[in-house]
Parts: structure tokens; sequence; C-alpha cells
């Protein structure tokens, strides 16, 4: 049985040496798997990586874009708030222009008036005075109660003044 001893020895290292690399193949061959499955995952993982980066360099391009159309808008506001307020400025001056103008007219016209008035009054001493000269004279009196006016032929109407009207004036006629 000797002999037989060191062969069964031998057989059963070889036998447990024979599990351990079964074993170790198993090991191998499941590492391998699960090195496949991260490797697959890394994979994925990096083109998700690549599309976010492609999603993100669009997104940057469209916040450009947006911030590109929000400056020009703001510059088109403030080019339509000065304009609004040169309008306003424009509108106020050729107001205080047509006011002016008013003025000046009701001015010539109190003016005027206080001439006529003036010449009507004149015009009384004068036929006082020739009444006063006639009476001194004994001359008849040219102007007593037969005095007649003779009608116009065509009354005229009173003139009004055209004033010219200014830039941006509406004229009603």
């Amino acid at each position: 049985m000797a002999p037989s001893a060191p062969r069964t020895r031998a057989a059963a290292a070889l036998r447990m040496k024979q599990i351990a690399l079964d074993n170790q193949s198993r090991t191998i061959r499941r590492l391998r798997a699960q090195l496949a499955t991260e490797r697959r995952g890394l994979a994925t993982m990096k083109k998700e990586l690549e599309d976010t980066q492609v999603a993100l360099g669009a997104s940057h391009k469209v916040i450009a874009g947006l911030t590109e159309i929000g400056l020009s808008m703001s510059k088109k506001i403030e080019k339509m708030k000065v304009k609004k307020q040169q309008a306003k400025a424009s509108h106020v001056e050729c107001h205080q222009n047509f006011q002016a103008r008013i003025h000046e007219a009701e001015d010539s016209m109190q003016a005027q008036h206080l001439i006529i008035e003036a010449l009507v009054e004149e015009k009384d001493s004068l036929l006082q005075t020739i009444q006063g000269l006639q009476e001194a004279n004994d001359a008849p009196a040219p102007f007593d109660d037969e005095w007649e006016e003779e009608p116009e032929e065509h009354p005229e109407e009173e003139e009004v003044e055209d004033i010219p009207l200014g830039e941006g004036e509406i004229d009603d006629e």
C-alpha cells in the first residue's frame, strides 16, 4: 500500500490543484464578464457625456444668440426712448411756438382794436370840431339826423390773419 499512497496523495494534490484552477478559471471568467459589463457601462457613460457636451454646446449657442437678441432689443428700445423724448420735445417746442404765435396775434388784434378805438375817438372829436366851426360860421350841419350810409354792394367779412402752421400740426380744412 505504500506505493499507492503517494499516488493517492499526488492524485489528491493534483485533484486539489485542478479544483483550484477551475475555481480560478471561473473567477477569471466572472471578472472578465464584470469587466466587459463595466466597459459597456463606461462606453454608455462616455456616449452620454459626449451627447451632454453636444447639448451643452448647443445650449451655449442658444444662450449667446438670445443674449445678442436681448442686447439688440435693448439698444432698439433705448433708441425708441430717445426718439420718443425727441418727439415730445419737438411737440412741446412746436406747441410753445404755436402759443407764441397765438399770443402775438392776440396782441396784434388788441393793438389794432386800440388803434380803431383811438381813430373812432379822433373821428368823433373831428366831427365835434367841424360842427362847432359850422355853428360858429352859421353854416348848415352836413351831419344831421337825415344822414344815411350807402349800403355796400359786397359786405366784406372780417379778415382773419392766417397763421402759418408749424411742422407736425394738422390743418383742419
